[in-house]
């Protein structure tokens, strides 16, 4: 097979996923726009120099419907030549938007691709476009469906990780995103402008100091939902009847937070490369995904660690290091206990919790930021996973070149 290299990766900033964010005037079509039009400006992508723009956003509905990966292209300075297709697979979506690009590229159909994702969670709500698997009576009951924190809250209790657990991993979370952004580690950032070239945004917004001592006045989630009757602790008992009860650990403060934002990657054959002048910076070893409990949900990063290892014919301590999604603070926290993994090679630069996600971009994001983790730190290979909705999970293992 053909291998397929990362050229280039850029983000926007990730603002606040709320009316009162600095992006919310930003609909998802101009965001799309800004991070592919900093990939042709910054590589000279002239004429129809790549195969198609695989997009990723969740909410596909509104202003974010009818196929916003064409509508990004037109709406940029790409040549209109260049196609456009739209992909959901919830959390994930960006990152399997990379993966399908590299596949592509990897067969032979095509020299090279955009792929990132997108999504403005302050404009269009998650939720909005509805959805059998919490909507239809049959599948809900027949998946035993419960809301993600649910889920969340489940891995705590399933595999024994408490408040204070959860807590001091996202106070960690948020010191290293802030000691990342003031060394200057976000190298991948594009800013956001106005239509007169003026910056909206330039940075992360959420990131804040956080405590033990704050984190610990905050109500738990998802408690409420839970415990009302009937209610969805009830249902996650039926599937595991040997807990007692789910201990509610998560809060808004251990948890993702909702944010706007886009990213894009650069993926192609050595023959683009040659052809466009471009080095390339990492090549795409190997890709997974996999489908896992759907009532638990949030397992996914660990058969789908499993399995890209297995695909790379790696172990796991051939990886030096690795971007987790922060969707909970229990899903990290299995993945390091599922692997006895070194905490200094997971998330070193903070993650969801601290920076928000912007569900359908975030895959792309956290590549990126692996990505220059890898090169900032003179590593060889990350590894990048995201748990995903309903039950799935998907990774990526990158190796320098």
């Amino acid at each position: 097979m053909t291998d397929a290299y990362i050229y280039d990766a850029v983000r926007t900033p990730r603002g606040k996923g709320k009316k009162d964010g600095t992006l919310h005037e930003v609909t998802a079509v101009r965001l799309s726009s800004v991070a592919l039009n900093a990939l042709k400006e910054r590589n000279n992508l002239e004429g129809h120099a790549v195969e198609d723009v695989i997009w990723g956003n969740v909410t596909q509905v509104g202003e974010q419907g009818a196929c916003l990966a064409r509508s990004a292209v037109l709406y940029s300075d790409l040549d209109e030549r260049v196609p456009g297709v739209s992909i959901n697979r919830f959390c994930a979506s960006g990152l399997e938007a990379v993966n399908m690009a590299a596949n592509q590229v990897r067969g032979g159909a095509g020299d090279a691709y955009i792929a990132g994702g997108v999504e403005s969670m302050s404009r269009v709500p998650m939720g909005m476009d509805g959805g059998a698997i919490a909507a239809d009576p049959h599948l809900a009951m027949k998946a035993y469906f419960v809301p993600q924190g649910i889920s969340a809250d489940i891995i705590a209790t399933e595999y024994g990780f408490s408040r204070d657990d959860c807590d001091a991993y996202a106070v960690e979370s948020q010191k290293r995103a802030a000691a990342a952004r003031a060394d200057g580690r976000f190298k991948s950032i594009v800013p956001v402008t106005d239509q007169n070239g003026l910056t909206v945004m330039a940075e992360d917004e959420m990131i804040r100091e956080t405590t033990m001592q704050s984190l610990g006045g905050l109500n738990p989630s998802f408690k409420a939902m839970g415990e009302a009757m009937p209610g969805f602790d009830a249902v996650a008992l039926l599937k595991y009847p040997h807990l007692e009860r789910i201990n509610h650990v998560h809060h808004a403060g251990n948890s993702s937070g909702i944010a706007d934002g886009s990213a894009a990657i650069l993926i192609g054959n050595k023959e683009f490369g040659e052809r466009h002048g471009l080095k390339p910076r990492a090549r795409v070893r190997a890709t997974s995904k996999v489908g896992t409990d759907p009532t638990i949900m949030l397992t996914g990063p660990v058969p789908a660690t499993e399995r890209v290892l297995q695909a790379a014919g790696m172990n796991f301590g051939d990886i030096d290091l690795f971007e987790v999604n922060e969707a909970f603070a229990s899903v990290v926290l299995r993945f390091i206990q599922a692997f006895d993994a070194d905490t200094n090679k997971v998330n070193v630069n903070g993650g969801a919790i601290a920076m928000g996600h912007p569900l359908g971009g975030t895959g792309a994001m956290i590549l990126g930021a692996l990505l220059d983790e890898m090169e900032r730190s003179d590593k060889e290979t990350g590894l990048a996973t995201l748990c995903i909705g309903s039950g799935m999970g998907a990774a990526t293992i990158l190796e320098r070149v």
